[in-house]
């Protein structure tokens, strides 16, 4: 009988262990959790972007403990998700007057982001928030010098319209400083959003930058490129 009753009482700590251990499990992932969605992304002349979500993520100091600058991607697509968060972190509006996610000097905003995929080479419309085709195509081979962009899903090119400094009376020089810049900051605001929601980015200088031009049909008088940038998985 003493055997039995030490029996049962050890039966009943394992089992008491064993559902302190799954209901543990439970509370880590609760059931009614769902999953980020990852909506594929269907390329034609306009892409609509979804809202982001504020709450995703990680929080801003993560974000900046593990920003670094990634040359390895998979070709894995970004999800619609994916690629208009990225896009609203680069130059979103974030505001009601209409200003930006990312500062610009004299709130000029001079730059303009256009984005090189498999399937095209779009132009972010930040006031409707969606991607407009200006050439269909793969051209990421014009929107860097390094081989692993050409395998990543998704290459930010950031073209300044210096024309936008005319009024101010700056000259071409310190525009194109001013206007980089505006860019430097888009590109930072990419790479947190990429280190917080499990991406990888790097921002790049190298690109071809006449013929980003020639192919957008751009006037190098007006138009200068003043940064790149990489983003993935």
């Amino acid at each position: 009988i003493k055997k039995r009753i030490k029996f049962m009482k050890n039966f009943v700590i394992l089992l008491l262990a064993v559902l302190a251990i799954s209901c543990s499990g439970a509370a880590d992932k609760p059931a009614n959790v769902e999953a980020a969605p990852a909506t594929a992304v269907i390329y034609g002349d306009t892409i609509v972007l979804t809202q982001p979500d504020l709450a995703a993520g990680k929080t801003i100091n993560e974000a900046l403990a593990e920003r670094a600058s990634s040359r390895e991607y998979s070709a894995e697509p970004l999800s619609l998700e994916e690629l208009s968060s990225v896009l609203w972190a680069a130059a979103g509006v974030n505001r009601p007057n209409g200003h930006l996610t990312a500062p610009s000097a004299l709130a000029l905003y001079p730059v303009t982001v256009y984005a090189f995929t498999a399937e095209g080479v779009f132009r972010y419309n930040s006031e409707l928030h969606v991607l407009v085709r200006e050439v269909e195509g793969d051209y990421r081979e014009l929107s860097a010098a390094q081989d692993f962009a050409y395998t990543a899903p998704l290459n930010l090119v950031y073209v300044a319209d210096l024309a936008k400094f005319d009024a101010s009376g700056i000259d071409r020089t310190k525009a194109e400083f001013l206007a980089g810049q505006d860019a430097a900051g888009y590109a930072q605001n990419v790479n947190l959003y990429a280190a917080g929601n499990g991406l990888k980015a790097i921002t790049r200088g190298s690109l071809k930058s006449a013929e980003v031009l020639k192919l957008l049909s751009l006037d190098p008088k007006q138009y200068t490129v003043v940064l790149a940038q990489t983003v993935g998985k």
